[in-house]
């Protein structure tokens, strides 16, 4: 890749720059005219997508955690990917980028939180669970959600594109072009577009999730620092701070884009050191070995699980429906733009050190991250310190449990500092990165080497905040508008299979030629 000036005038596509733009705008709009109806439609599709046809989401994790183990231990593992004799990154700073490229904003959020809610959940078949089943359940999810199967949803298809980028030497750099050895010519009519078009409209639909997970966090966060109250004006200003620190790191290229992904590590590294080392350091310890080891051990049984009954939850849906096909189809939702970046930035890489070195580094944050915050949020339920589980049970806002949470540590205000510091940077380089990406969706021709216009990393990176900014005042529409992207990855979850399989047609290919 290269960040110099481009020489020559690209042109762009503007079904691309535009239809997805005014397909969430339309819905935003009848949600908001139309609530009632739209919510009744909305709920129905996702019982229907995530009730009725969870079973799919289920065997897609199967099967795309098993083929990225096979291919990368296959003969095609030792494919390099472009000529470069070794990797443009080095380990460190290219397993900075995987992390925090990703959905890490969302990992720093969840691994605050998420044990609250399973601890205060009942997965079994209608018995009640004393403490320690509690404690176990609390601790062994998480990892799971955060394990193999969600991050083989990115790995994979980011081997694909790399092999479409570094080997095939694409012309485009869509999803459409990498489901060209399946679906042929046909990629160059309206096929092609429909597919490039869903997954913009996925990706957007992802993004307002994840703002409106971690925004009031941070705000919150603020605002106990200052002492101050305030609305959506501080909301507002938080994402323009967002949006002004990834737009600068995004016009000024990876090299910005690499550096700002290791502040951001170091930062998060100096906050977990925090937490770990004036917590609980042994419980924490022992609380994610047990995790780890129980997730392991029981993975086969957690993976296939469907509870066919629904004996649990609210009579509707149970635990796996509620949580795994939940987050399974949420990964698949920000599959568009983020499996791009990782293969962009694995430039001489083989495909097996690529799988491999992916997986332990996204693993490997998120599980540092989930025995650190979990560890530490865990130990305040079970020694009775903060009753995390009964708040969430009672509605209260997941930043008031967290920041309730945080208040048990000493010099809570230094904690807060680097909270909210490490959100930002979190924020800042996966939204720098799917922007960079999504920039280069709405080129008709863009080589493997160069850059996305600016005017388009700019526009998008606008698009990214101004969405977000536009929907604070409806938060039923924002609801909505997430469930829409649950709902989008359905279609998304077709067009990543075709992906794979176009992959490993041109693998084969390649041994035949």
């Amino acid at each position: 890749m290269s960040d110099k000036k481009e020489k020559k005038p690209r042109t762009i596509d503007i079904s691309i720059l535009l239809f997805p733009l005014c397909i969430i705008a339309l819905l935003a709009v009848m949600i908001f005219v139309y609530p009632d109806r739209a919510a009744f439609i909305i709920g129905e599709l996702h019982n229907f997508f995530v009730n009725r046809l969870g079973i799919f989401y289920i065997g897609m994790g199967i099967f795309v955690l098993s083929a990225a183990v096979a291919i990368a231990c296959s003969k095609y593992g030792t494919i390099k990917l472009g000529n470069m004799e070794k990797p443009r990154y080095s380990g460190f700073k290219w397993g900075s980028m995987i992390f925090t490229a990703t959905m890490a904003a969302d990992i720093l959020y969840w691994s605050l939180i998420e044990w609250g809610y399973y601890y205060g959940a009942n997965p079994t078949l209608g018995d009640s669970l004393n403490a320690l089943q509690r404690q176990q359940i609390a601790s062994t999810y998480p990892f799971f959600h955060w394990g193999p199967i969600p991050w083989a949803f990115y790995i994979l298809p980011a081997a694909a594109y790399a092999y479409m980028f570094y080997v095939k030497r694409g012309p485009r750099q869509t999803l459409s072009e990498a489901c060209r050895p399946i679906l042929k010519n046909r990629i160059d009519s309206g096929l092609g577009k429909v597919i490039d078009v869903v997954s913009v409209v996925g990706l957007l639909g992802g993004t307002a999730t994840t703002f409106a997970l971690a925004t009031p966090l941070m705000t919150n966060a603020i605002k106990q620092l200052f002492g101050i109250t305030a609305g959506n004006g501080l909301t507002i200003a938080v994402l323009l701070a967002n949006g002004v620190i990834f737009t600068l790191a995004v016009l000024w290229g990876m090299k910005a884009i690499a550096a700002l992904a290791v502040a951001c590590v170091v930062i998060f590294g100096v906050l977990l050191s925090y937490v770990f080392f004036l917590g609980p350091t042994r419980f924490i310890i022992e609380s994610g070995i047990s995790g780890i080891g129980n997730m392991i051990q029981n993975f086969v049984g957690m993976a296939t699980w469907t509870d066919p009954l629904r004996l649990t939850g609210d009579g509707v849906s149970g635990f796996p429906q509620q949580w795994t096909i939940f987050y399974w189809a949420y990964w698949i939702a920000w599959f568009v733009a983020t499996p791009f970046f990782i293969a962009k930035i694995s430039e001489g890489r083989t495909i097996r050190t690529m799988i491999g070195g992916a997986f332990f580094y996204g693993i490997a944050g998120t599980f540092t991250s989930f025995t650190v915050f979990g560890g530490y949020g865990l130990y305040q339920q079970v020694t009775g310190r903060v009753d995390a589980a009964q708040m969430l049970l009672n509605d209260a806002a997941p930043s008031e449990v967290i920041l309730r949470l945080f208040d048990q540590l000493p010099g809570t205000n230094i904690v807060l500092v680097l909270l909210v510091m490490a959100m930002l940077a979190f924020y800042s380089s996966t939204f720098d990165a799917i922007t960079l990406v999504v920039a280069g969706f709405c080129h008709k021709r863009l080589r493997t080497d160069e850059q996305p216009d600016k005017r388009l990393r700019a526009f998008w990176a606008g698009v990214f905040v101004i969405l977000p900014i536009a929907l604070i005042w409806s938060e039923g529409t924002l609801t909505m508008l997430q469930t829409v992207s649950i709902i989008a990855a359905f279609p998304l979850s077709i067009i990543m299979l075709f992906i794979i399989f176009s992959f490993i047609k041109q693998l084969k290919a390649r041994e035949r030629a």
